[in-house]
């Protein structure tokens, strides 16, 4: 008998365990028996060939529809047709006349190998197979594939589905007694199967409700483990102490309001209200605001700064880049007007003030800027990741604001806020729209705000595909408009995937760095050198030079000298440039109320979100805005169907469902951040709100009763071991 703890090795031997762990990482029995199948094939059903895909590692289930052999050059050559009754595929062997003797037409069979193509027709080449023959049977293996449902599992070239089924089974067979860490009262109040009779129904089902329950079990238990960490999270926030914070009725905030040129929206009111109530309590404020692009968020975190300062404390806004960085300094100080020079000749009584904290600053202007810190002159810091450098001492850090805050790792957030002298209250903030089942799985342990309504005095955003391969006038017509639009004294932005047409200094769009960084992105692999993708130097003086010849013209990108880009944006917010090639630096942040157009070159290679947010630069102000998205896809592609779903809505809610839905559920959830597995194999956010719904339920009731789960120590153990999980590290907002 063999427990889940023990070495795989137990039960299928030593030189299998070694191609199991290097194929699959696989070292337990416990990692064996939770690989789970991806599908079940019935004996008699057959798989559907026309669906393959070239180059993917398949198994099929088809019948032998003919068998032809024939010498080529000296090679004998064996073709195997199968069939699923409508489509047709072959398998070819070299120089292997010998299998003709099993491979009989009308006998069905498992058949696995890279799908390739040959003539127009599905191809697979010297195919691993497993005949499925009623009576006698040469392979003994076989027999075990005879049953009525039939595991398939996701398999690589060096270990076919059959293989791997075969061990499964041996570990199945073999499993003792397993300890449960469900409560038993849970179970039987939810109708699930023990965690033992779920691992043997999820590999070995009787029936399609076997399978089906061991699926709700398994999937239960992804979701209960995630939502107790997430439990327990909030239960240590809520039993941290903060200094209350209030707000007076005459103090800087209400001098703050008095002063703004617009009326705050109904949702804003009631954001405002949420997180004035957090400040007050005693225990640190820990929020999340969510809210669509130009919905108001920094005027509310503005807001919540302005609290804390008049309460004698200090707050740091942290930005993931320098330019956001810059522009959030700007808006403040715009939005502050006299306020932001308290203490000075110019500000008068009431006020504060604020400091920029960069990495490109000189060595003497950040001693200068960490000294005002210190003392407390400095009431708002907004920094990059300069700000949780050593050296950065606050007088009284009360607040820590993250800004577009998926882009900043546990330890850099963890850095900041142990600067404070007390738990300081925490407002993070994103512009990216979040389905209610992905707050629930990722984000449990924060309260979250979300704006929907966008402030008055915005103007709609019309979105058109530009499709070049079938429609190249388009484009033409395009860059027309842009000269159109700087005529009438408006700004244009053209975005562009790459810095350079060089391959090595194209934009990078890593997993980490794009995909992570914009939770609900797309997973874009890096862009391949010998596409021919535009980029910002290459794109700009093509432009300046043919269809926008006239116009002042200026490239921005992530590689510019700090000084450069803001010598840049700043005279492009003065007007003093009518169009701005750039990357993907102007993605969050940027507010020129004047630019009316965008154009965003080979659009299918950046993220349905991250386009949502890129035309969001655009219809800030009065005039209607306008962006274009350019693709070289076929009509009828995949990354045409995403654009078109980009340019049927501006609710960036929708958007969100839509890219989540594309997307693989481990990446949402950090898996690829890491490269590793996500501990989620069954767990859908999007298809399984009702089983996260109840495990929200189980897991808030167990850790009220429990906190700290001690009398329940094997489902400690499983909750410390998704703890520690490398993948984790994204979703802790501690």
């Amino acid at each position: 008998m063999a427990k889940l703890s023990d070495s795989v090795a137990k039960v299928v031997g030593g030189k299998t365990a070694d191609v199991l762990e290097k194929s699959f990482g696989m070292k337990t029995v416990e990692d064996l028996l939770r690989y789970y199948p991806r599908r079940y094939v019935v004996r008699g059903e057959l798989s559907n060939i026309s669906e393959l895909i070239e180059g993917e590692e398949t198994t099929v289930l088809a019948a032998i529809d003919s068998v032809n052999h024939r010498n080529i050059k000296s090679k004998h050559l064996l073709e195997v047709i199968i069939t699923d009754g409508t489509s047709k595929m072959s398998c070819t062997f070299f120089n292997q006349p010998w299998r003709e003797r099993a491979l009989k037409p009308g006998t069905q069979g498992l058949f696995a190998g890279k799908v390739g193509t040959f003539k127009g027709r599905a191809q697979l080449t010297h195919p691993d197979y497993h005949l499925i023959i009623d009576g006698e049977n040469p392979d003994e293996e076989a027999a075990s594939f005879a049953g009525k449902f039939i595991p398939v599992y996701p398999t690589t070239s060096k270990m076919q589905t059959w293989k791997l089924t075969k061990c499964i089974e041996l570990a199945v067979d073999a499993l003792d007694d397993v300890e449960d860490f469900i409560p038993q009262s849970i179970l039987q109040e939810l109708k699930l199967p023990t965690l033992k009779e779920a691992l043997k129904r999820i590999h070995a089902p009787e029936s399609l409700a076997d399978a089906e329950s061991a699926k709700k079990r398994l999937t239960f238990d992804e979701a209960l483990l995630l939502q107790l960490l997430l439990a327990q999270r909030r239960a240590e926030i809520a039993g941290l102490a903060a200094t209350p914070r209030n707000i007076s009725t005459d103090g800087l905030v209400a001098k703050f309001e008095a002063m703004l040129p617009f009326e705050y929206t109904e949702g804003q009111k009631e954001v405002i209200k949420e997180i004035e109530n957090d400040m007050r309590k005693a225990h640190p404020m820990h929020r999340l605001l969510q809210g669509e692009v130009g919905s108001g968020k920094t005027v509310i975190a503005l807001r919540a700064a302005l609290s804390v300062i008049e309460s004698g404390g200090q707050a740091a806004l942290l930005a993931p880049t320098e330019v956001l960085a810059v522009q959030h300094g700007k808006t403040i100080e715009k939005l502050l007007g006299e306020l932001a020079f308290g203490g000075t000749i110019i500000g008068g009584e009431f006020g504060t003030q604020i400091s920029l904290l960069t990495g490109s600053m000189s060595k003497e202007n950040k001693k200068k800027e960490l000294e005002r810190i210190a003392s407390g002159e400095v009431g708002i810091v907004v920094g990059t990741h300069a700000l949780i450098q050593d050296g950065v001492e606050f007088k009284d850090l009360a607040l820590v604001i993250v800004d577009e805050q998926h882009r900043f790792g546990v330890e850099q957030r963890d850095a900041l806020r142990m600067k404070a002298k007390v738990p300081p209250h925490l407002l993070v903030m994103t512009a990216t729209p979040i389905p209610r089942t992905v707050a629930m799985t990722i984000f449990g342990d924060l309260d979250i705000s979300t704006l929907r309504q966008l402030p008055g005095g915005r103007s709609p955003i019309a979105t058109h595909v530009i499709p070049v391969l079938e429609k190249p006038k388009y484009l033409e017509r395009a860059w027309e408009r842009i000269k159109e639009e700087v005529g009438k004294g408006h700004q244009a932005y053209i975005v562009a995937p790459r810095i350079s047409d060089n391959s090595e200094t194209k934009v990078k769009f890593s997993e980490k760095d794009i995909a992570i960084a914009k939770l609900m992105g797309d997973s874009l692999e890096d862009l391949d050198s010998d596409e021919d993708l535009a980029s910002v130097e290459g794109l700009a003086p093509k432009l300046a030079t043919g269809p926008l010849k006239g116009l002042r013209i200026a490239p921005l990108h992530g590689r510019q000298s700090s000084e450069l880009k803001e010598e840049t944006m700043d005279a492009f917010s003065k007007g003093e440039i009518d169009v701005l090639v750039s990357t993907t630096v102007i993605e969050v942040g940027v507010d020129v109320p004047n630019a009316s157009t965008m154009v965003i070159m080979d659009a299918d290679r950046f993220g349905v979100s991250q386009l949502h947010q890129l035309r969001g630069r655009v219809g800030r102000g009065k005039v209607p805005g306008l962006c274009l998205l350019v693709s070289r896809s076929a009509q009828d592609s995949v990354a045409m169907e995403r654009l078109n779903a980009v340019a049927g809505t501006l609710d960036g809610f929708e958007l969100s469902r839509i890219d989540l839905d594309q997307r693989r559920e481990g990446d949402v959830l950090g898996s690829a951040q890491s490269g590793r597995k996500s501990h989620l194999r069954l767990l859908k956010v999007l298809r399984d709100e009702a089983v996260i719904e109840s495990a929200r339920k189980v897991a808030i009731k167990i850790i009220e009763e429990d906190p700290k789960l001690t009398n329940n120590k094997i489902l400690a153990s499983e909750v410390l071991k998704l703890k520690e999980q490398e993948e984790t590290s994204f979703i802790d907002k501690g």
